[in-house]
């Protein structure tokens, strides 16, 4: 059955480090919720969309890897240097959930727009397919946010997908340059209202509301930055639920 209304999962968060070597990890609590919400059944399958680091080879290892051994039904979604599936629009309404990979947000939306993705990911998402992702993978859905697409120095990204009608910021705790650069971009009306993440923290959203926040660990949280008619901005942490542990 799929998500009783569509539904966006974005996030600073995604899968822990078994610390046995780079390329090995695992998924975090955050995919079993995403499996209830989009009342997956026993063998949910998630695709994995990665066009924010070029459908770079070790990051489908880290995926598949991750997924081993696990009840989740892993597939992915390659663009280059040709797409790895005959039907793209028949394969990604076929899933439970479709995670994206972090990145360049900018390039991301750039390669789908390419290939009609925008379109199809609608569908899903108006069908109940969970949609969800880190980082680039969060921003994509919003209005735009914060990015290191361009360089180091991070600048304004706003020509998202925008079914989500807010800015996103992500690594709102990790990265000093993004807490500043999103007041500033909310302050000046480059941004619209904005929802942040902190690192581990993930927004649900039903719909276009933001339902409630999440966490795989303590001591995080989301944000929610609105500007006031004097140009500054209120800044009002959003307490998230923390998810149960999942075994390592």
């Amino acid at each position: 059955m799929p998500a009783t209304e569509p539904t966006i999962v974005a996030t600073s968060m995604g899968f822990f480090s078994r610390h046995r070597g780079p390329w090995d990890a695992r998924p975090s609590q955050l995919f079993d919720l995403m499996a209830e919400l989009a009342q997956a059944g026993d063998a949910p399958r998630v695709c994995y969309l990665n066009q924010a680091v070029g459908d770079q080879p070790t990051s489908f290892t880290v995926f598949y890897g991750a997924f081993a051994g696990t009840r989740f039904r892993p597939s992915h979604l390659a663009l280059y240097p040709m797409p790895n599936v005959e039907d793209i629009r028949a394969h990604l309404l076929a899933q439970d959930i479709i995670w994206v990979g972090g990145g360049s947000v900018a390039n991301l939306c750039a390669v789908w727009r390419v290939h009609g993705l925008p379109d199809i990911l609608h569908e899903c998402w108006q069908a109940g397919v969970v949609l969800g992702g880190v980082s680039a993978g969060s921003i994509c859905w919003h209005l735009g946010g914060a990015t290191d697409s361009y360089g180091p120095t991070l600048r304004a990204f706003t020509d998202g997908l925008g079914w989500l009608p807010y800015g996103n910021g992500v690594h709102y705790d990790s990265e000093d340059q993004r807490r500043p650069l999103m007041h500033r971009l909310v302050a000046d009306g480059t941004l619209p209202t904005s929802h942040c993440t902190d690192d581990g923290v993930g927004l649900i959203y039903r719909g276009t509301r933001l339902a409630e926040a999440v966490a795989d660990r303590e001591g995080v949280a989301a944000y929610e930055l609105v500007r006031a008619e004097d140009g500054t901005v209120r800044e009002t942490r959003i307490e998230p639920r923390l998810l149960p542990s999942r075994p390592a």
